[in-house]
């Protein structure tokens, strides 16, 4: 066997596509407020605007499925992928307002169509044993792809003083080369049962879908409150901030593998029990916390509770229909946008009543999911006994 057909498997196209995506991604943002502010002149209402149309195409996943009536999932991961290349290779070429919206538009329907089939596909190709260990690994290459981006940045801003338009078309210039590679290097591989073409709802998935809402509840309230916390009541700077996401990437990129294994060997329900018992506890440590020092312990905490969001997919893989994947995996992510819709908003004016009110709301969250949890076992067996 030759190193090209060693290369060519499902495993290495995943990793190769997860490489892709967190390169380009953490290369805009990275550079996204800096050049928002000094290029395109915005302020916090231009910021506001430009990340709620970021959002839209996530809140539109479920469309994804009736594109595949068209493509397969693999040619449409791979035309998302490009998609978000070109998107992020072109943003510094447009330093105004309604550009800036259009580049992230189209670099934002990569991402999210991408993330919704990728889904499907892992979930598909991956057996339920391997599974929570595979989804680990790819974590851990995630993180550490964009920690190589942001060093990057840091060289193109610190050392050779390179330009915004420059340094985002070498970044997206990369991620389209990979995507050639993709294209080019790796087979259409034979989808093992053929999927539906229709958006398909089942009562049968209620506790999933009850999951990933609130699992996307929670997410933008760390994503949207808990560093402008940082900012606003304990003053970190742009490089203390920085220094948190390298902590929490490099943290990732040891312990994603073996949280995945993990979970393999102790099951969902329980994996699912002790991440929302630590959420409650992180979440009301945000409200009360006075401490610049224990915010960032929380912080990097929290962030270390998204690889566990492993146990929601696996155990989807294990309650679903086979034929069924890729249409609910669209579903799920428009479910799991809907709160990114609503929350930063609604949050926001709550904000501004009591910060630590949005925090305890996010606890509350997190003790609804830990109370759903409990059901994880139960439907388990209700697909055993339906299948058996």
């Amino acid at each position: 066997m030759n190193f090209l057909s060693r290369l060519q498997t499902k495993q290495n196209f995943l990793a190769v596509t997860t490489i892709l995506m967190a390169i380009t991604f953490a290369g805009w943002l990275a550079m996204l407020n800096n050049f928002a502010i000094e290029k395109a002149n915005f302020t916090g209402a231009e910021i506001g605007m430009l990340q709620s149309l970021r959002e839209v195409p996530g809140f539109l996943a479920f469309t994804a499925v009736f594109i595949l009536l068209v493509v397969s999932e693999q040619t449409l991961a791979l035309v998302a992928l490009c998609l978000m290349s070109i998107g992020v290779a072109v943003t510094g070429l447009f330093p105004f307002e309604i550009g800036l919206y259009a580049t992230t538009v189209l670099m934002s329907i990569g991402f999210h169509y991408f993330e919704t089939v990728n889904n499907s596909l892992a979930l598909q190709w991956l057996s339920k044993e391997e599974a929570p260990g595979v989804l680990g690994k790819l974590i851990s290459i995630r993180s550490m792809a964009s920690l190589v981006t942001y060093a990057l940045v840091w060289f193109f801003f610190s050392v050779i003083m390179i330009d915004y338009s420059t340094a985002y078309l070498i970044i997206g210039s990369i991620g389209f080369l990979l995507f050639l590679f993709l294209w080019t290097s790796f087979p259409a591989f034979k989808p093992e049962v053929v999927q539906h073409k229709k958006l398909i709802l089942r009562s049968r998935y209620w506790l999933y879908y009850s999951l990933t809402f609130l699992s996307g509840a929670r997410r933008q309230i760390f994503m949207v409150f808990a560093g402008y916390l940082m900012v606003e009541k304990f003053g970190y700077s742009v490089s203390n901030i920085a220094t948190l996401y390298i902590i929490n990437h490099i943290l990732n990129w040891f312990l994603a593998p073996r949280i995945g294994k993990w979970i393999g060997r102790i099951g969902e329900r329980r994996a699912l029990t002790i991440e929302y018992s630590g959420l409650i506890l992180v979440f009301v440590g945000y409200g009360l916390v006075e401490n610049a020092e224990f915010a960032a312990a929380l912080y990097v905490i929290d962030h270390v509770f998204f690889a566990m969001a492993i146990a929601i997919k696996t155990f989807f893989q294990k309650i679903a229909f086979p034929e069924d994947i890729a249409s609910t995996s669209g579903v799920s992510f428009t479910i799991n946008h809907i709160a990114a819709v609503v929350i930063p908003a609604s949050f926001g004016l709550l904000w501004l009543i009591n910060p630590s009110m949005v925090f305890f709301a996010g606890a509350a969250m997190a003790f609804g999911s830990l109370l759903l949890s409990q059901w994880v076992d139960k439907e388990l067996s209700l697909k055993e006994a339906v299948t058996s």
